[in-house]
């Protein structure tokens, strides 16, 4: 059985319109998740887009990219087409990677599909330690509990993802950090389920999966990767890329 990596990515977001090309190291950034995801070597890599000029991006990379509708609600949704257009055999994992973390650890992707093998785990996704007191009281930061405690060879249960923390309940806590794996069959599941209350209320896609007993694990990451949703945030990245190169 086989592992096949989407990368959902668009033109449209909200706080930066365009992120996906904008520019590091000569490179755009949603080819440089790409480049990262392909290194890892766990399968093969598309991005799904809604967008013309992300495909012809990809494509210019010598990556491979595939158009899909503009009318999806989540990425897990744009995913899900991909998939069903791809029609792909003997695929059992699929990996769903943000287009906006071009730094993220390429071991980390090996580990967390790792982990789903390992573990025939339903939906598995990453966490970090935070190290920032900050981080707990900015909403921007989404935080998971986990039900176990947490280790690199343990794949422990979330008991619940949230953007506050209460200061005096931060044990059990880490950075989510949205990559997720997903078996087949509990792909299809959670794609025909309604969006939940709590989903809604929060911005948060996983709290669909928890609302209808869907357990999610979670593996540790090696570190938080810098998610690009302002130009404060392309510019930081940038300059720390741009330094290692």
């Amino acid at each position: 059985m086989k592992t096949l990596v989407i990368i959902p990515s668009r033109m449209s977001a909200t706080r930066l319109p365009g992120k996906p090309l904008l520019q590091i190291n000569g490179k755009s950034i949603i080819s440089h998740v790409y480049e990262r995801a392909s290194n890892a070597k766990i399968g093969e890599v598309v991005v799904a887009t809604e967008d013309k000029e992300i495909i012809d991006d990809i494509e210019n990379n010598g990556g491979k990219a595939i158009l899909t509708s503009k009318n999806h609600k989540t990425g897990t949704d744009r995913i899900f087409e991909a998939l069903n257009l791809l029609d792909k055999k003997e695929i059992d994992l699929v990996m769903n990677i943000q287009g906006d973390e071009p730094n993220i650890d390429i071991e980390d992707i090996k580990n967390l599909e790792l982990k789903m093998r390992e573990n025939n785990s339903k939906i598995g996704t990453l966490a970090a330690k935070i190290e920032k007191k900050e981080m707990y009281i900015d909403e921007n930061v989404v935080k998971v509990k986990l039900k176990q405690p947490f280790d690199k060879n343990s794949f422990p249960l979330a008991e619940n993802f949230m953007r506050n923390v209460d200061a005096q309940n931060q044990t059990q806590i880490f950075h989510h950090i949205g990559i997720y794996c997903y078996e087949v069959a509990i792909l299809k599941k959670f794609v025909m389920l309604k969006q939940s209350k709590n989903e809604l209320e929060n911005k948060l896609e996983q709290l669909r999966a928890m609302d209808n007993s869907i357990n999610i694990n979670v593996a540790l990451a090696n570190r938080s990767p810098i998610g690009v949703d302002t130009m404060e945030d392309y510019l930081a990245i940038k300059k720390i890329m741009e330094y290692k190169e």
